[in-house]
This record gives C-alpha cells, structure tokens and sequence, in this order.
C-alpha cells in the first residue's frame, strides 16, 4: 500500500480506541517540515560554508586579516619561518606580535619542539640574567637550588623576547654573546653550556632611536636586526575590522552562550572611523564588553566607550614627532654655548647630561654640525 504524503520528518501510529477500550483502528501522523524550517536549514548551511571561507581567506596561523598591509606581513612571515634567521617584530602595543612570533614557531621547522616567550619587560633588572640563562645553587642569595632559564628550556625550539628593548645593558652583552656563539654560562658557573635556539625578538620601542641615545647596543641590534617585520597598526587595516569582529563577536558569543547574528550599521561604521589607539587588544576589549551586554541578537557598542581615549593618543606618532623637535632644538643650543665643544667638563655633552659618542651619534643622525647648524641638503 502506497501513500502520497508531504515531505516529514517523521511517521508515528497512535492507536483509536473505542469506548472499552479495544483498538478499532489505527491513525498515522506525520511531522511536515514547512518552509521556514527548509529556509533555516538553508540558511545555516550558507552561513557555515561562508564562515569556512573566511576561515580560508583570512586566517594564518590565528591571525585574522586579508588587507594590503597584513597580506604582506603574512607573505613576509612565509618567507623567513622555514629559515633559523633572526627575526625582529616591530610594532605599536596590541598589534599581535606574538602571534606573528607563533606563527614563524609553526611555520618552522621547530614548530615539534617548545616554543618559550619572555616578557623582558616584566622581569625585575636584577632577576632578567638568571630568567635568561639560569643560575648554580648558591649563585647568590635565594639561589636554594640550580634553575634552568629560558634559553635551556628552549633548545630545539623557539625562544619569543618580547619588549627585548627593555633588556638591560648587562643582559645585552650576553644576549650578543649567545647570539654570536650559541653557548652561555649559568650564574654562578664558568661551565659553556650550547645550545640550538632560534630567537625571536619583538619590541614596540624605536630601537634605532634607543641605539642614539646609548640606551641599546648598537651591534645587538644589527643582531637582531637580520630580518625585521613591522606590523600595521589597526588604523592602517580598517578593511580588516569587519573580519575582526566577526571573529571576537563569534569567540565571545560562543562563551558566554549567546546568539548573535548581526552587528549594527551604525556600529561598524564607528568601528572602522576610530583610530584605535590600543589595537586589537583594545577591539577585543571592546567586543568582550559589548557581547557581555548584549541582550538582543544584534550586537552594539555604546560610542561613549570610544570616545573615552583622547584622540591625540590615536595618533601617537606626533607626540614622537614632537619630542624629536624638542631634541633637536635643545642640542643646536647647547652646541651653540658651548661654541662648538662637545667633550670635557665644559662641553655640550656634560651640559645635556648624556654620554660624547651619544652626543656625536645624535649631530651624525640629525644632520647638523658642531656648532648647531644644520647641514645644507644637497640635491
């Protein structure tokens, strides 16, 4: 016996029974799917293949973005992650350099063994030596048994130095002298340890700058110098906002078990005219915030929590230029008294407070002479 029925999901028999309670016949149901049902089957299959798409597209290594800016970055980070070069990550704070520090991990041929990361900025100056290179029960007082610092930890593997512009000029030296030999000394000992490690260093300082002004040696950063990366900051990819938020608004929803489905016009649009001054630490911040409040299916974020950074810190590179100004007009006039002497006692070097090979590396970089003229452009 054949049936013509409507497509269903499902077929069930109910018994119909009579006043004694015999079965007199039985009644077959079924379940129809209707045309909303189809179209959000439909509809969530497109979403899924669509989110695999900008998971193709737009994802490496966790990194999200498919703008100019960061598509070279990324060809950049392909490059040089099978190699064991040195490679220094330059960039504002909150712009993701250790992702772009994991990624070359990965990409590499290290990517089986550890990948260790130290912030250089987070370690007291007096402790920064022994969390490198370890210390000898004894080695000083605390020191209750032997350590193994990070470089031993990382052998065969990846060591990360974020903030390595804040290392201290002792620590330089032994940083050089590992990257030069591969081999250091634990506090304490006078035993070479080798090692094979691949160093990747990260800073959000000018190390050039810090070069001149005697706070960084100047062959340390040639070191690490060997191949640089400068990510963009977020102002210089809004293009890549909408795949940020996407991603954030998804990770965060998920979390804290929310379904939303889209993000307001008005919403993306001031997204994408702030300047971001945190990056996309910030964004996430900001994301993490506004799916904690959402209520509805849309997602929004209240402009007031934007405009709380005053807009000269969405442009931090005119208080740079400001300062470099400022330099400049105090060594042309401390040159100018001192009549051209930049050494001794009476010199323009002891009258600004920092070292002559400082003083001379600034007049060399600033293009003016001994006597704080500046030097004519020859074309």
């Amino acid at each position: 016996m054949s049936h013509a029925f409507s497509p269903i999901e499902a077929y069930q028999y109910n018994p119909l029974r009579d006043e004694f309670g015999h079965v007199g016949r039985w009644c077959l149901t079924g379940t129809g799917i209707n045309d909303q049902k189809k179209t959000e089957e439909r509809l969530r299959s497109e979403n899924l293949v669509l989110r695999e798409e900008i998971d193709r597209t737009s994802m490496f290594e966790g990194i999200v973005g498919s703008s100019k800016p960061m598509s070279q970055v990324l060809k950049e980070v392909e490059k040089v992650a099978p190699s064991d070069s040195t490679v220094l990550i330059l960039g504002e704070t909150g712009t993701g350099k250790e992702l772009i520090a994991r990624a070359l991990h990965r990409r590499s041929k290290r990517a089986h063994r550890t990948f260790v990361r130290v912030n250089c900025a987070a370690i007291p100056e007096s402790l920064v030596a022994s969390e490198l290179f370890g210390h000898e029960k004894g080695a000083f007082t605390g020191a209750l048994q032997r350590r193994v610092g990070r470089f031993e930890a990382a052998d065969g593997g990846t060591l990360f130095l974020d903030e390595v512009g804040e290392l201290p000029m002792e620590t330089q030296i032994a940083l050089l002298r590992v990257l030069q030999e591969r081999e250091f000394e634990r506090i304490g000992s006078n035993r070479p340890i080798s090692i094979n490690v691949r160093v990747i260093a990260a800073t959000n300082r000018d190390l050039a700058a810090a070069v001149a002004a005697g706070t960084f040696r100047q062959d340390l950063f040639y070191r690490l110098n060997v191949f640089p990366i400068a990510i963009p900051p977020l102002r210089e990819r809004a293009e890549d906002i909408p795949l940020l938020l996407e991603h954030f608004v998804t990770r965060f929803a998920k979390s804290s078990g929310k379904n939303i489905r889209h993000v307001g016009k008005d919403t993306l649009r001031m997204m994408r005219e702030y300047g971001w001054p945190g990056n996309i630490r910030e964004l996430q911040n900001v994301v993490e915030r506004a799916v904690v409040l959402t209520e509805t299916d849309t997602f929004f974020v209240d402009e007031n929590w934007l405009n709380a950074v005053p807009i000269e810190s969405a442009r931090p590179h005119e208080g740079l230029l400001a300062l470099a100004d400022r330099e400049l007009e105090m060594i042309e006039a401390a040159l100018a008294e001192c009549h051209g002497r930049i050494s001794g006692p009476s010199g323009a070097a002891a009258k600004l407070g920092i070292p002559r090979q400082t003083l001379e590396s600034k007049i060399r970089r600033l293009g003016i002479d001994r006597y704080g003229r500046r030097r004519p452009i020859v074309q």
